[in-house]
């Protein structure tokens, strides 16, 4: 029934005025319902006055079988009694009432529903805010109860260094054999093209305690040495033999890939290991052939920096060998604690969750094994000689990173030179390598060869590259994101936006933030320290940040875009057409930094990344490039570098094997008598 119940006969009745030839040419009166509108009452006063009105209606009105009350409501409006009709005309009055009062309460349950509907909304969107929220609190509390776990792991293990006689003697024969700090206006940071002679160095502090104590300084040094490693006292004096005396050096690790570096040092009875570092993966993997190492004692490890890949497995080596030595520059055993702590984290996380779904996944090391290596670090300075066993080492610096170091080890008449990774040029954070004098001409050097294929541009060229193309993004009002490696890397690129880009904001996050704190610390005393965070540079707060940070640069980890708090950003930054992400080195072919960067060639529309375990699917429409900053010698560096040692044979190491083909051809051909990548005993190689 219509909410007017009178309407069709109404309609009705108005036909057949509009039908008489009186209302002929009234135009604007033949729309049926605007006539009903307009003559309302007519109409039903003619419906109570003339009875062939109502006939007519009765004959023609048709009423659909599915209205019943409509069609009782025209029987009794069309009848021929008068008084029916009046019937019918106040039951229609009560039924429009109805109607109408019906229609009233449905407009406010209407109403009603759309104020509940929307406040169901805005609960909902509350609601949908809290769980985001709630999810991204609970990240932040995990990664700070995580970052709190490996902070006590750290605290542990110093607190027990605190208490070893060992390490204690080990730290301070190392603050008295460090040398002084240069003074301002020293020599230049140095470069293999552009030599300057350094000027004359402070006295050492072993010196001038010495001379308070009046002693000789090789008297204290023997005696803290002595405490530091014990001396083998046997009852009859062991027949030393030359020949025992000769070196064997057998990589193990890292000698035709780039990873996982290891190397055997064999001397007499003594056997060391030049680094002990992690094959990247996942899992991450013990250098390749270390079962070699583990047949018999090893003395001592001797760790050239702090890259995982360099040192990750130290943990391992000393829960198996307790008593081990690990040996590295003061900057490097400040700053393994915390790579080791990182690895263990991250190898235990892969456990559970290996466990959890029932397969293997057995961690290399965990927390206690941290501590445990902390304990038995011991500092050399560069340029202090270092007695272990047969073998006598001295450490010189390498460039590349904080307190990275290449390695002269001496026996009997033989020397071998390994340079860990090395450059010559100068960074933000770190000063280019020194040969010193006991590494020219040794019977071997073993040299790193990761970019011996490559011809870098000039450093400054490549920063100011950089530099542009973040300044092109932030005039544009998007972000750059900048995956970095949170040891080194992290440091040297926020310098660079802090000196270069003094008005861009910079964002520092993940293991990168609490790297940059080390860095900080371990350069305080220095005449010229490290000052990273602070002006534009400063330390990102999750999750806020994630979508409050909406103009400037962010560096965090991981490098190679595998994991941590890049992919948390990445999810936001990709899908920016305005913003950008800067890959800033080398990229593993598994890795979601290469993969990103093979999309971002072929035009896809997505990047899929594991993060924590779950997949994510992040649209492509920000700019992505590689704007590598290598810390590596490129081909030129390293010709420089063998020129400059000018060893008898060079072994090549931690390379890919087809780059270091091309590049031994072109050794040989400088005069240099090249030693393949195996076992080299006595000068012969195998």
């Amino acid at each position: 029934m219509t909410s007017d119940p009178l309407l069709p006969v109404l309609r009705a009745v108005a036909e057949v005025f509009l039908s008489r030839p009186a209302l002929a040419g009234r135009e604007h009166e033949h729309d049926v319902d605007q006539f009903v509108t307009a003559r309302r009452q007519l109409l039903i006063d003619a419906l109570l006055r003339f009875p062939e009105l109502r006939a007519r209606i009765r004959r023609e009105l048709q009423i659909p079988r599915d209205q019943p009350e409509s069609a009782t409501l025209v029987t009794l409006l069309s009848s021929a009694d008068d008084d029916v009709v009046r019937t019918g005309l106040r039951l229609a009055e009560q039924l429009d009432r109805v109607s109408r009062l019906q229609q009233t309460r449905l407009q406010r349950h209407q109403k009603k529903i759309e104020k509940l509907r929307a406040r169901l909304e805005q609960a909902n969107g509350r609601n949908r805010h809290a769980a985001a929220e709630l999810r991204s609190t609970r990240a932040a509390l995990g990664d700070a109860e995580r970052r709190a776990e490996e902070l006590g792991v750290q605290v542990s293990a110093l607190q027990r260094r605190l208490r070893d006689p060992h390490t204690t003697a080990a730290g301070l024969l190392a603050a008295l054999q460090q040398s002084p700090d240069m003074p301002e206006g020293g020599s230049e940071i140095r470069d293999p093209r552009n030599r300057q002679a350094p000027p004359t160095p402070p006295v050492p502090l072993v010196a001038l305690a010495a001379k308070v104590a009046g002693i000789e300084p090789e008297t204290l040094v023997t005696a803290l040495q002595a405490i530091v490693s014990p001396p083998d006292i046997t009852p009859e004096p062991r027949v030393t033999v030359t020949r025992e005396l000769q070196l064997r050096v057998l990589p193990l690790g890292g000698a035709t890939e780039i990873g996982g570096s290891c190397l055997l040092v064999e001397a007499g009875g003594t056997r060391l290991l030049v680094d002990a570092g992690l094959r990247p993966g996942d899992p991450a993997q013990p250098p390749r052939d270390i079962d070699q190492a583990l047949t018999g004692p090893i003395d001592a490890v001797v760790v050239t920096h702090a890259h995982t890949d360099h040192c990750g497995y130290v943990p391992a080596l000393v829960e198996r060998m307790p008593r081990l030595r690990v040996i590295a520059t003061p900057a490097t055993v400040q700053l393994m604690p915390a790579m080791w702590a990182d690895s263990a984290k991250l190898m235990d996380r892969r456990q559970r969750t290996h466990r959890k779904w029932g397969a293997n996944g057995e961690a290399l090391y965990q927390g206690a094994a941290v501590e445990a290596a902390v304990q038995r670090c011991e500092e050399v300075p560069y340029g202090v000689r270092r007695q272990i066993g047969n073998v006598t080492l001295e450490l010189f610096p390498a460039g590349h990173i904080l307190g990275a170091a290449g390695v002269v080890l001496q026996a009997g008449d033989q020397r071998v030179v390994i340079t860990g990774d090395i450059s010559g040029f100068r960074q933000e954070t770190v000063d280019g390598y020194e040969i010193p004098d006991a590494a020219r001409e040794a019977d071997l050097l073993v040299m790193e060869s990761t970019c011996c294929g490559e011809i870098h541009d000039a450093r400054e060229t490549r920063v100011t590259d950089l530099v542009r193309a973040v300044e092109e993004v932030y005039a544009a009002g998007g972000r750059v994101l900048i995956p970095a490696f949170a040891l080194g890397r992290a440091q040297e690129l926020a310098l660079i936006m802090r000196y270069r880009l003094s008005h861009v904001p910079v964002l520092l996050d993940g293991m990168a933030a609490d790297i940059t704190s080390s860095f900080e610390a371990i350069t305080a005393g220095r005449s010229s320290p490290l000052r990273i965070v602070g002006g534009n540079v400063a330390r990102a707060n999750r999750p806020d940040d994630l979508d409050q940070f909406t103009s400037g640069v962010v560096i965090t980890t991981s490098g190679m875009l595998t994991g941590g708090p890049a992919v948390q950003w990445a999810a936001r930054i990709l899908p920016e057409a305005n913003s950008a992400l800067f890959l800033s080195g080398y990229q593993d072919e598994e890795s979601g930094g290469a993969r990103l960067l093979r999309l971002a060639e072929g035009g896809a529309s997505h990047l899929s990344v594991d993060d924590r375990g779950m997949e994510r699917r992040i649209p492509l429409r920000a700019r992505v490039e590689m704007m590598r900053l290598s810390a590596h010698a490129d081909k030129r560096g390293l010709l420089e570098i063998a020129d400059e040692v000018a060893a008898k044979q060079v072994m090549l190491v931690h390379g890919i094997p087809s780059r270091q083909r091309d590049f031994a051809k072109i050794l040989q051909i400088r005069h240099h008598r090249m030693a393949p990548t195996g076992s080299w005993h006595e000068g012969i190689s195998v």
